[in-house]
């Protein structure tokens, strides 16, 4: 797909994000891996700011999202969460930073995304300093072999519809790429991770 009838198909689900209500699961996911969170924190993919609640006080975030839309809708939760935010509209793949730039780096539900997720990983990678940290809470394919062919069978029309492809092994992406894995949580037959990393 090409990139600009993604940013499009973004933009027009930004203000469904904002009105998306998790349910207490979610939530708890969001809040143990963002309790973690420290000193400079660059958040990929921030969507309409789902994240923002959960970051503790003393942090400063930069937002990055190739949405227009739905960093309108970020920054109206940063205002209201009273989250100090430097927002950038920018494709995480062709963006880049200084290496070692942040303490932290976050990406939640951003990985099903991206076209080149190894590269993602290295920008990561050369982004956060070497005593940093990296957050994840990624979605992919399950390790239950009947929910994984049904994840396979639909992959091609959830990308269409949403421009999330459902059938990645996040976790081994995530080992590929060199990152030091501290730990990893697994939910819902797998096909949730919350995983604490650190850089090469």
């Amino acid at each position: 797909m090409k990139k600009k009838e993604l940013i499009r198909i973004f933009d027009k689900q930004a203000t469904l994000y904002e009105k998306k209500r998790e349910g207490p699961k979610q939530k708890r996911w969001r809040q143990n891996l963002l309790s973690h969170a420290k000193g400079d924190v660059l958040e990929l993919a921030v969507g309409a700011g789902a994240n923002f609640p959960f970051y503790p006080s003393g942090i400063k975030v930069t937002a990055a999202d190739f949405s227009e839309a739905m960093l309108e809708k970020a920054k109206s939760a940063a205002k209201h969460h009273h989250i100090e935010v430097d927002f950038i509209c920018s494709d995480i793949e062709e963006m880049n930073f200084s290496d070692q730039s942040f303490d932290t780096i976050v990406s939640t539900l951003s990985f099903c995304s991206y076209d080149n997720p190894k590269m993602v990983l290295d920008k990561i990678n050369r982004w956060c300093r070497p005593n940093g940290q990296i957050l994840f809470m990624e979605h992919g394919i399950s390790s239950n072999l009947a929910v994984s062919a049904v994840q396979k069978a639909l992959n091609p029309l959830l990308y269409r519809a949403y421009g999330c492809h459902h059938t990645r092994n996040i976790v081994g992406l995530i080992r590929e790429s060199g990152l030091k894995i501290n730990k990893v949580e697994s939910y819902w037959l797998n096909m949730v991770h919350l995983i604490w990393a650190n850089p090469r």
